[in-house]
């Protein structure tokens, strides 16, 4: 009861834990309702079929989605024979997907939209007008696209545009044409679909197509019901896969911060209450007594706190989840499923959260000794413990030891460790503020002493005299600006880097790129003359587990490009982290898997080392048109001094230059990354600004008595308000200059390694708005937080000094 008296008196030194609560368990129960939900469902290509067979899937490596090897050709018309045999089958269809694409429609790379018209039969719509492909240049097509049967279309495939007659429109999304033309513009089969006689279980057809899938060389995964889910576009899944890094990662930032924010407002508020809980032993209450009470009211703010995140959490969590198909995080199709023991599981999170935030200032208060009611001295004799200098001290040395350790460091622990560096520099110093605030403090402001009137000098002395204070406002701000800024300036200095890195590699004038296209087919780089040149990119399978492998099929130009000669008819070349992986040798041979399902022995001819080349293998061109008509360039360049011809629209390609086209490879990747780092510095920004409203409002208005006090010496109202601004001034700034202290050798370490591992000149960017918009923010809500409870205290009338502690 003592507990929830105090909390209802004192709301507002609450208040920033109890927002800070509400928040995090709101984003801890969207995050978790949007990760437990399931995916996009199976393709509406495939949806009417009630049983499907898939090719046993190849070995993943983590963050990489690629499509199943597909079976050898043998073992795939086996297979499908055998299941057209089973009881209660009427058909076994074999899918085949080529590229296909109509100009000035939107196709993301890799995807293959075009398939034979049996395969429409495994599809949950069907013809709506015209009717089924009966001729090699007939086409039927989604409705939506506006043809109608008679309709003369141009369509782009990996060998070139084709003239199509319409034949039929369909109900559903993709491009039908006759089997024989599939099976010539199509690699492998990985899905066999059955469909099913009337009246028959696909329950009872499952058992049998496992038998049979057991009993086939090469096997299977037979997928019926909700398991036909696994079937759904790797891009969907790659997406998915992005959004829950986004999602967990925006979880363990709230469950974080909100024990920081918790625990640095308890620890201001016991600070503020020490005469408080030094009369509370007075009148009998022991140690464990007061540890208890700060305790309770922990779990209060925190039960109330999480109550209302929890409710706001799960009513947010499906338009979130729209923001996040729209910037690209989810996939189209995605929804949010209702759990109700994810908001209650969140409700026992942020309480036990708000508890442990708040153990260290409870334990502080049980060590008030009952001589603290007699303290009136508002100066912080010992802010600093010997455990928080040690503490300190640690961590401060870990977070420089992390700064050594990213200038030499890979790429892959580079990122990692400048966070390190961010994370320990920022703790260390926000724990060493309390020594730092007077030599500090009266450095920067030794101006202000020489200034004539009192408002300066009294700015100056009440920093360095109230040093918890000061360090409490200090504290956020820091956090603030060194992870805004971190942050951005990271990914800039990577993103340029990484472009400049690639731009180096390759030595060409010019580039050809796909415009609106997933790639390049052969009649563009035909056209303009740098077939050989050109990059024809697939996916190969090979290796311990069948992983998958981006490979490029080069011509006589390569050794030009790259300086290494290209792979003669029965060789490979591989990077030196894939060689490493399974084992390959030069001399040696490989066995891999092709996109026709067909496997060959390769020698390999050479090994690169990583990054000389952005692919894992390198083939020679024939060997990949060979085995995967449907391959596209993803690239082709201008080595000598001719200039292209103009291709126009109908070839979807462009000439740019080599340093633009190696920064719009990863545009999408770089739009998404960009959205992930504005989603959590928004999310830091956001919970430090509550840290700095918390504490800045706690402070003044318990500075009731002190505003008094300067009234009665006689200063007027504006003179009281511009020292309560130009304090919340000096400690923004002094925030805003410890946190440019931590990011300069966080981000200097970073360069150093990005050039080491990269091999070209790097500079560090700074993105100066942000340092500007992180410190503007923090002083522009600190000043609302700090002056304005400061001027409602000064309206009233001036009474006598004493008139609080009566």
């Amino acid at each position: 009861m003592i507990s929830f008296s105090t909390v209802r008196e004192r709301w507002l030194a609450f208040l920033g834990s109890f927002v800070a609560v509400a928040l995090g368990v709101a984003v801890v129960t969207m995050s978790a309702l949007m990760l437990l939900s399931g995916g996009t469902g199976v393709p509406e290509r495939l949806a009417g079929a009630p049983v499907l067979v898939r090719a046993p899937t190849g070995e993943q490596v983590g963050g990489q989605f690629a499509e199943p090897p597909p079976w050898a050709p043998e073992r795939a018309t086996e297979l499908g024979r055998k299941l057209a045999r089973l009881k209660g089958v009427r058909a076994a269809v074999a899918d085949r997907s080529f590229y296909a694409q109509l100009p000035g429609t939107e196709q993301d790379k890799g995807e293959r939209q075009g398939h034979g018209w049996s395969s429409a039969a495994l599809a949950s719509y069907g013809l709506h007008n015209g009717r089924a492909p009966a001729r090699p240049d007939h086409i039927a097509l989604d409705r939506s696209y506006g043809r109608k049967p008679g309709d003369r279309v141009t369509v782009l495939t990996a060998d070139g545009p084709h003239r199509f007659t319409v034949s039929g429109t369909l109900d559903g999304p993709g491009y039908y044409v006759t089997d024989a033309r599939a099976a010539a513009l199509a690699g492998g089969v990985r899905v066999i679909g059955l469909t099913l006689e009337p009246g028959t279980s696909a329950a009872d057809v499952v058992d049998a197509a496992e038998r049979a899938v057991a009993g086939t060389a090469g096997g299977g995964e037979v997928l019926a019901g909700k398991d036909r889910d696994a079937l759904a576009p790797q891009q969907d899944e790659m997406t998915r896969w992005i959004g829950a890094q986004v999602l967990t990662a925006m979880a363990a930032l709230s469950a974080f911060v909100t024990v920081f924010i918790v625990s640095s407002t308890f620890a201001f508020s016991v600070a503020q209450r020490r005469r408080e809980f030094g009369l509370l032993r007075i009148i009998g209450a022991t140690p464990k007594q007061v540890r208890r009470t700060v305790c309770a009211e922990a779990i209060t703010v925190g039960v109330l706190g999480a109550a209302v995140g929890a409710v706001m959490g799960s009513a947010v969590a499906p338009s979130v989840a729209g923001v996040l198909v729209d910037a690209g995080l989810q996939p189209e199709g995605f929804a949010v499923l209702s759990r109700w023991w994810v908001p209650c599981a969140a409700l026992v999170l942020g309480s036990v959260v708000a508890l442990v935030g708040a153990w260290s200032a409870a334990r502080r208060a049980a060590r008030v000794a009952p001589m603290e009611a007699m303290r009136e001295a508002a100066v912080d004799e010992r802010p600093m413990t010997r455990r928080r200098w040690a503490a300190g001290l640690v961590v401060t040395v870990l977070g420089a030891a992390c700064a050594v350790g990213t200038a030499f460091a890979g790429s892959d622990t580079m990122v990692l460790l400048g966070l390190g560096t961010a994370a320990g520099l920022a703790a260390g110093l926000a724990l060493l503020i309390p020594v730092l605030v007077r030599p500090v403090v009266g450095a920067l402001t030794r101006p202000l002493a020489g200034r004539p009137g009192a408002t300066s000098l009294l700015v100056r002395e009440n920093m360095r005299a109230a040093v918890r204070r000061t360090s409490a406002t200090v504290a956020p701000v820091l956090a603030t600006v060194t992870f805004a800024v971190l942050i951005t300036s990271t990914v800039q200095t990577t993103e340029t880097a990484d472009t400049d890195r690639q731009a180096a590699t390759v030595r060409a004038r010019t580039a050809l790129a796909p415009a609106g296209t997933p790639g390049l087919s052969d009649a563009a780089t035909a056209t303009a003359g740098v077939t050989r040149n050109a990059m024809l990119s697939t996916t190969v399978y090979g290796g311990r587990g069948q992983v998958a492998l981006t490979a490029t099929g080069v011509g006589g130009g390569f050794a030009k490009l790259y300086g290494h000669h290209a792979p003669p008819m029965d060789s490979v070349v591989v990077t030196e982290s894939v060689a490493a992986a399974h084992g390959w040798r030069q001399g040696r041979s490989a066995m891999l898997t092709f996109e026709d399902g067909r496997k060959e022995r390769l020698r390999v001819a050479e090994v690169l080392g990583d990054g000389e080349v952005p692919y894992q293998l390198v083939l020679p061109r024939a060997v990949v048109r060979a085995h995967d008509p449907s391959a596209l360039a993803d690239v082709a360049y201008r080595t000598g001094e001719d200039t292209l011809p103009q291709l126009g629209g109908a070839l979807g390609a462009r000439e740019v230059s080599v340093q633009r086209y190696a920064s719009s490879t990863e545009a999408e990747e770089d739009r998404l990354v960009w959205i992930f780092t504005l989603m959590l510095v928004a999310m830091t920004a956001g919970y430090t600004a509550i840290a700095v409203a918390s504490t800045l409002l706690t402070a003044t208005a318990d500075r009731a008595l002190d505003l008094r006090i300067l009234r009665l010496s006689g200063a007027t109202s504006g003179q009281a308000l511009r020292a309560v601004a130009g304090e919340t001034v000096c400690a923004v700034a002094l925030g805003a200059v410890l946190g440019m202290v931590v990011v300069i050798p966080a981000l200097l370490g970073m360069v150093h390694g990005l050039r080491e591992s990269l091999g070209v000149a790097v500079e560090a960017v700074v993105a100066w708005p942000w340092v500007a918009g992180s410190a503007g923010g923090c002083l522009a809500l600190g000043l609302v937080a700090s002056v304005v409870p400061a001027y409602s205290l000064l309206r009233g009338p001036v009474g006598r000094p004493g008139a609080r502690m009566g």
